[in-house]
């Protein structure tokens, strides 16, 4: 059997060689793990007026999704940081047991409480998969080849953001909707028997670590605190209320505790040398800013569809084809590019540019035909797309690899704050132009009603949504200018100028 040794770090060869075939294994394993963990951000949204009726609760039902989305995000560094300290394997065994774990007692919730505790749980474990996925692929794949990869991973995640609401739909309509929670157990046991043996031959890097208990906890809680602000306010909480103060100036005080504590710890949870780090700084900066644009649009333009333009909810669901087809196209070009061009910010250059474009067009003119709104939309995922395998592979490639795991879980827990605070921003938008707005993964009938009283005003208030994502792309636009394009390891024969 065939050696790649092209496939491998320099710095792991010492350690092992995985063969081709065993690189594809592990990549489709991790592809199903992050499709799974994409997955239940989803799915669960369509079934969730079927639960709240079976459990006679419907005061706490948008909990069912929040549980997941606080959870999962406040976990992605710390998994970062033990794949580090315990390898990539143990902890992807660890994510996927728990995901699965907490799948079944989702299933078997006989109320809303133990309903809410289990994706509590399962959260826990899919907060993990996608960082201990793309910091595996940083072990096994050079960064010069590794684009092509991670534009396969983001794949998985923009189809489970698409596939989600229609199978919950399916799912609830023809079963019952704890089959939307039984799915993913013999899926997750697949994903487990994929990456178990496979996994086990990973490169280990010897380094010994220290888990910082304290800087942990300082930053969960205060990510905690941050998060049920922005998911809160306007709805549950008014965004003038003594209760949002007191969540804000908690997370604050957690923030100032947690930067105090980072700089007096021998190892820090998040170390500074990561923190510090220009390529770290910028890429973060412009993924989560172009991640802000994407989520916002993807929420927010199927009531688009429906308040200015007519359509049904059938057709506003189906007008979000372009930008998860786009965005799945400008991510894997972008990736591909990387194994090609020497100056590989040209990709996000183009296509952050085009979208930038694009969003600009939809705040100047809000009211434009479906048609042409569609185009901007697949414009704006196209170049959304083209920055995340560029973002991930520079911050893995800039640096040390026994921080690739920090650095990653680091990333893909700002993003996900930066997405929850581009959907609070628009969503209280919304709230100001309507006087009234929905919870995400409720129902949008008292906001339609609502907004079908403003008549031809309601592009003006769109209009500012927009603008809103506007200046995100701009911000991403600029961290991207600040990127350092360092060279890449890989082979150089492929590599040229544009």
């Amino acid at each position: 059997m065939s050696r790649d040794h092209r496939s491998v770090p320099d710095t792991a060869r010492a350690h092992v060689v995985l063969t081709r075939p065993e690189i594809r294994l592990i990549v489709i394993g991790l592809m199903l793990g992050g499709f799974l963990s994409a997955l239940n951000q989803t799915i669960v949204a369509t079934s969730l007026p079927s639960i709240g009726r079976e459990l006679g609760n419907f005061e706490t039902l948008s909990w069912v999704v929040i549980a997941y989305l606080l959870s999962s995000t406040v976990v992605a560094p710390l998994y970062g940081k033990l794949s580090d300290i315990h390898g990539r394997r143990a902890m992807m065994l660890v994510a996927l047991a728990l995901f699965i774990a907490g799948s079944a007692a989702a299933a078997l919730a006989p109320n809303m409480g133990m309903l809410i505790a289990a994706r509590t749980l399962q959260g826990i474990g899919g907060g993990g998969i996608v960082p201990v996925a793309q910091t595996t692929m940083a072990d096994i794949i050079l960064p010069r080849e590794r684009g092509r990869y991670q534009a396969y991973m983001i794949t998985a995640w923009v189809a489970a953001g698409f596939l989600g609401p229609v199978l919950g739909g399916i799912i609830t309509e023809r079963w019952h909707w704890s089959w939307v929670f039984w799915l993913n157990v013999p899926l997750g046991l697949v994903a487990v028997l994929l990456t178990s043996s496979a996994m086990a031959r990973l490169p280990r890097y010897g380094r010994p670590h220290k888990l910082d208990i304290v800087g942990a906890a300082l930053m969960t809680l205060a990510a905690v605190a941050f998060l049920v602000a922005l998911t809160s306010g306007g709805t549950r909480i008014a965004w003038t209320s003594p209760a949002m103060f007191g969540l804000v100036a908690t997370s604050v005080v957690l923030t100032f505790a947690l930067g105090w504590r980072l700089k007096r710890t021998a190892e820090p949870f998040l170390p500074l040398t990561v923190l510090s780090n220009p390529v770290m700084q910028a890429g973060t900066t412009a993924s989560a800013c172009a991640l802000g644009v994407m989520t916002g649009l993807m929420i927010y333009m199927p009531l688009y569809y429906q308040v200015v333009h007519g359509m049904s909810p059938t057709q506003a669901g189906l007008a979000l084809v372009p930008i998860v087809v786009m965005g799945t196209f400008g991510s894997m070009a972008s990736g591909r590019a990387m194994m090609h061009l020497r100056h590989y910010k040209l990709s996000p250059y183009v296509g952050l540019g085009l979208a930038t474009a694009a969003v600009a067009a939809l705040a100047w003119l809000p009211a434009m035909p479906p048609a042409s709104s569609a185009l901007a939309a697949g414009t704006i995922g196209f170049g959304a797309g083209t920055v995340f395998p560029v973002a991930t592979i520079s911050v893995q490639n800039a640096v040390s690899h026994h921080e690739v795991g920090a650095a990653t879980g680091a990333m893909n827990f700002f993003r996900a704050l930066n997405s929850a605070l581009v959907v609070a921003i628009m969503g209280a938008i919304l709230l100001s132009g309507f006087g009234s707005t929905f919870e995400r993964g409720g129902t949008s009938a008292d906001f339609l009603a609502t907004a079908a009283g403003v008549g031809a005003n309601a592009a003006l208030v769109f209009r500012w949504v927009f603008v809103a994502a506007l200046i995100f792309s701009v911000i991403a636009l600029i961290a991207l200018h600040r990127l350092e394009e360092r060279p890449l390891r890989g082979p150089a024969a492929s590599v040229s100028d544009p």
